[in-house]
């Protein structure tokens, strides 16, 4: 294709332009899997920041009753008697398995938009029957190449095509693959129909009661309503997702998702920090991070949040300091961002063990958007040492640079605890895959 697929009409021959969700299932039990076949049919968690709860389940652990969200320490005293094997967030393996996957998808379309880390939006063209072969084109060819399984959603509209990935993702009768247009009308309705508002994409809670405040419970109640109406009562983004439904594309593929609300940089620590000094460092680092993200993507922040907290299961200790700086003028510098993290130091109870902290910036806006008058121009800025510091880190690696107290060695003990780690096959040479010929 050679121009933004903004609208999907019926082509010449039966051909037609439309969207493919292609989403990797369970990425992060997919991605251990891919490098560990014992796992295969054996029931799966992986766990969040310091191994504390289930982020991840496959289907298996899905069946135990297993729940998004549970605590490690609940689930353990039973994980033998399950045959249950947990393994800790391996971010570097995921990273890189995503990569592979969203290259490979590349092939396949002009278009991609990589919406997540475990899916992508691709524009696709052809007859029904030749979508539903490029479906399983792109299933098998994933597998076979990244080793990890995929459902491919097809439809005229994104919020249709989520639809059909979810449909191919729990009917096994359709072999991963679903195509929205070449199911049976009253197939598509019944499902609609058996499918609350709040499992649409964009559609979460507190929307869900409003809209079934008006009587609209189901999908297909929403699929019906006049999107004047709706748009009147909630938003116009509402309205879209009505129009989606009803078959009218509104929302076109974005070749890049750089537009960003916000930058969230936090981590829980594997050895509380009780002193105002030692979460000084923390705050330099992320404040540093966010100043190198902000740099590479050509932003700037005006509001910078910081927070710490302690454990939510220890009552002894019960701290949530939390400060929000507006700043002088947008900004990326790593100076000025860290001298605003460390105003949350003064509200440090000292002796109190914090478990988490982190950075929020938000009000981003296009760099040189707004310049200050050349009075107020800020030198470190000038002389882009955001961006010189994101170029030191993706060249020797993360903590090989840092400003002030971000560069000191043998700080706090506040990396992440992962003692369920699985090796970082593709991205450490000491760990790569052995295969031992019989």
């Amino acid at each position: 294709m050679s121009e933004t697929p903004e609208r999907y009409e019926t082509r010449a021959a039966g051909t037609i332009r439309q969207i493919a969700l292609v989403d990797v299932n369970c990425f992060y039990a997919s991605a251990e899997r891919a490098f560990d076949p014992s796992l295969e049919g054996r029931p799966l968690v992986v766990l969040s920041n310091n191994d504390g709860c289930a982020v991840t389940r496959s289907p298996e652990a899905k069946a135990l009753g297993i729940s998004v969200g549970e605590p490690w320490f609940k689930i353990a005293p039973r994980a033998k008697e399950w045959g249950l094997v947990a393994k800790s967030s391996n971010y570097e393996l995921y990273g890189d398995i995503s990569a592979r996957v969203m290259e490979l998808l590349s092939r396949y379309s002009a278009w991609l938009e990589v919406y997540s880390i475990d899916e992508a939006f691709l524009g696709v063209k052809g007859t029904p029957d030749e979508l539903l072969r490029l479906g399983q084109t792109i299933k098998s060819a994933v597998r076979r190449n990244v080793g990890v399984p995929v459902c491919v959603g097809i439809a005229g509209t994104k919020t249709l095509a989520k639809l059909a990935n979810k449909w191919a993702k729990n009917n096994p009768g359709l072999n991963g693959v679903c195509h929205w247009d070449s199911m049976p009308a009253p197939a598509r309705e019944a499902l609609m129909a058996r499918l609350s508002v709040i499992e649409l994409w964009g559609v979460a809670t507190r929307l869900t009661k409003r809209l079934n405040g008006m009587g609209i419970h189901s999908i297909l109640d929403l699929a019906r309503a006049d999107p004047v109406r709706i748009r009147d009562r909630f938003s116009v983004v509402l309205m879209r997702t009505v129009l989606e439904l009803q078959g009218t594309a509104c929302i076109p593929l974005e070749e890049e998702r750089i537009g960003r609300d916000q930058l969230i940089f936090s981590r829980s620590f594997s050895t509380p920090i009780t002193t105002a000094g030692d979460l000084r460092q923390v705050m330099s680092v992320y404040a540093q991070q966010a100043s190198a993200r902000l740099a590479k993507h050509g932003l700037q922040a005006k509001v910078l949040t910081a927070f710490a907290g302690t454990s939510h299961y220890n009552p002894q200790d019960t701290s949530y300091p939390s400060v929000c700086v507006t700043l002088p003028m947008p900004t990326a510098d790593p100076v000025l961002l860290t001298r605003a993290s460390h105003t949350l130091l003064p509200r440090i109870q000292e002796g109190t063990r914090y478990v988490r902290a982190g950075i929020m910036v938000t009000d981003l806006r296009p760099t040189g958007q707004q310049s200050p008058l050349p009075a107020f121009a800020n030198p470190h800025e000038e002389r882009g040492i955001g961006t010189l510091l994101e170029d030191i880190s993706r060249r020797y690696g993360r903590g090989s640079v840092g400003l002030g107290h971000a560069g000191i060695r043998g700080g706090p003990d506040w990396s992440m605890q992962r003692t369920m780690l699985s090796p970082r096959y593709t991205t450490h040479w000491d760990e790569l895959p052995v295969v031992k010929a019989a």
